[in-house]
């Protein structure tokens, strides 16, 4: 039975991850900040640590070749000044203790998955965004993804393979950007956000997970963006989620000057524009489950 090592195990992400791999009959052990979370099963056991008094728990690497990398503070809060830090310290901390710890105890690790946003990407309504692209510009969130890959590429001076996924937007049932997009749909009071035109690059939760373990199972380096075949315009999102749940968009437009009010800094998150390819990793032979849009929303309803 192959053992993964896994960092962020009980987030979205995460807990879709460790499902698939238990499918796979894959032992996971997971890093938890919070000694509340911690399991004990024959297939799945907690660690303790704290990355910003770097504690580690070093029994977590005992038996373990791969890590996949998830842990990093929500870009779904308001971006106060002490908060932007969080979200970057919490990505760097983590992947430099992992990193020091693996250099001290000289421990065998072979593969980093690590995972990253398509936020590096700037705003844009006509690129079409593929992992070669390197001209990043500037913004926040930009600022967050290429720390947060030089942190993992690091990992390349201990002969560690290193990936990088660029994730869109997921969607799940669960939690996520889905549930807050469907409830004022749901309550008659959905509206298309900012100009409408701008692209949303989203993948389904099961199709993400698997992904992640693709990339292992082949061993493939570098970057791979981690969205579906077919990108959607944010106007076309928003009447898609209305189909699938029997609901008119009724409201007029939200202006983009009144979610920046809103919102401040992170209106970035919706407003931005990328529109960003799969053909890398469908050409590496990964076969998406939910390709479309509608397919994806029909399964998640």
């Amino acid at each position: 039975m192959k053992r993964i090592l896994i960092t962020g195990a009980t987030g979205l992400v995460g807990q879709e991850i460790v499902k698939q791999c238990h499918a796979k009959n894959m032992s996971v052990y997971y890093l938890s900040t919070s000694k509340d979370k911690l399991q004990n099963e024959p297939n799945y056991k907690g660690f303790h640590w704290n990355p910003k008094t770097k504690e580690i728990d070093t029994s977590c690497f005992h038996d373990v070749k791969v890590i996949i990398n998830l842990a990093g503070a929500s870009i779904a809060k308001r971006w106060t000044k002490n908060y932007k830090k969080e979200v970057i310290n919490s990505r760097l901390q983590s992947l430099n203790l992992l990193y020091n710890t693996i250099q001290e105890y000289q421990i065998p690790i072979k593969q980093l998955v690590s995972a990253s946003a398509i936020g590096i990407y700037p705003d844009s309504n006509t690129n079409y965004y593929e992992e070669t692209f390197n001209d990043f510009g500037t913004g926040f969130l930009t600022d967050v993804t290429t720390q947060w890959e030089a942190s993992a590429l690091q990992f390349e001076k201990l002969s560690i393979d290193v990936s990088h996924i660029r994730i869109g937007i997921v969607l799940s049932n669960h939690r996520g950007a889905l549930p807050k997009l469907v409830t004022p749909i749901k309550n008659f009071v959905g509206a298309v956000l900012g100009k409408g035109n701008q692209w949303q690059s989203w993948i389904h939760i099961e199709d993400l997970a698997n992904l992640f373990l693709y990339v292992i199972e082949h061993n493939l380096q570098g970057i791979v963006n981690g969205v579906a075949p077919n990108p959607v315009q944010q106007r076309e999102l928003v009447k898609a989620i209305g189909k699938s749940i029997n609901r008119p968009i009724l409201l007029p437009k939200v202006p983009s000057v009144i979610l920046r009010l809103l919102l401040g800094q992170m209106s970035a998150v919706v407003l931005e524009s990328q529109r960003v390819s799969s053909q890398k990793i469908e050409n590496l032979g990964f076969q998406f489950k939910y390709h479309h849009l509608q397919l994806a929303l029909e399964d998640l309803r």
